[in-house]
């Protein structure tokens, strides 16, 4: 399992009848989660003093209970070999989320490694990484810190915004980096007649969305086209290519399959597993989602 183990600013403090307690930052946050099918007794004393709690609904969504919860806040992430650290600002919104996913921690760790190696191998090579569905800049982010030209694309204006407000409080407001707000499924189209190359590329896709335009995506019919897609517009010198999954039905073999499939033409090796997060004091670790990673040679 990749697991994010190098927090300091975020902790799982314990799991319970669908729902999971975290501490960001200086505040602890209740929300659900569908993984979390255990029921384990909640003497942790956040459970009865949360700074906010999301409710789901029985009948879909839900909505936020606050207590004492700033309107934003801001907790920073160490890369393991990157000086400075990134910064995130958040904030509660729709369905639950604070605008970031932290188990990607694991992966933002692996591939700013690939970067950092690249670089001091070749202090002159220009990396290009492409980011779709790029949401808050996570990923983004990370991969600007370790020295890489980041094309950031996602659908939503307001996330892209987001984005950028999290690279400038990162430091990184002046790095290489095009924000774009577009479907990416087209844009990767247009980059394919344009013959423009990237040398690593990031996929966060959603489950289903909606475009700018309101194109349907729909992960199942969609995602493996735009690995296809992808695959042409990924340079010969191809760093690596990461594709996370939060769909039940894309298991990390799943991933492997394709991504080897569809970068048969590239030299290099697919590892796929799991994403989690580790559970304080005890050896347990939850699981969000799965990620396939493919590393070029």
């Amino acid at each position: 399992m990749f697991i994010a183990s190098n927090w300091k600013d975020y902790t799982v403090l314990d799991t319970s009848s669908g729902e999971k307690l975290e501490k960001w930052g200086p505040y602890t946050l209740v929300r659900p989660d569908p993984q979390v099918i255990w029921d384990t007794p909640k003497d942790k004393k956040g459970w009865s003093r949360p700074n906010a709690h999301y409710h789901r609904s029985s009948k879909g969504g839900g909505e936020w209970e606050f207590f004492d919860l700033p309107s934003q806040w801001q907790i920073s992430y160490k890369l393991p070999h990157v000086e400075a650290p990134l910064k995130f600002n958040l904030k509660p919104f729709s369905f639950k989320h604070t605008g970031l996913f932290p188990e990607q921690a694991a992966n933002w760790d692996w591939f700013s490694d690939l970067i950092i190696a690249a670089k001091k191998k070749n202090p002159n090579r220009e990396i290009k990484v492409l980011n779709l569905f790029a949401y808050t800049g996570g990923a983004t982010l990370a991969a600007l810190a370790a020295g890489a030209q980041v094309t950031h694309v996602d659908a939503s204006k307001g996330m892209v915004n987001w984005a950028k407000e999290n690279a400038d409080s990162s430091g990184l407001s002046m790095a290489k980096v095009r924000w774009l707000v577009d479907d990416c499924g087209k844009f990767v189209q247009r980059e394919i007649r344009r013959g423009n190359k990237y040398d690593a590329i990031i996929m966060d896709p959603p489950s289903y969305g909606r475009g700018p335009k309101g194109e349907i995506w729909k992960i199942e019919d969609a995602v493996y086209p735009l690995i296809k897609d992808c695959a042409k517009i990924l340079s010969d010198k191809a760093l690596f290519f990461l594709v996370n999954s939060y769909t039940t039905g894309l298991q990390p073999a799943v991933l492997t399959y394709m991504l080897k499939t569809a970068l048969s033409d590239f030299d290099g090796y697919v590892e796929s597993d799991e994403v989690g997060l580790p559970v304080a004091g005890t050896d347990l670790v939850l699981p969000c989602g799965a990620s396939g990673r493919f590393v070029g040679k």
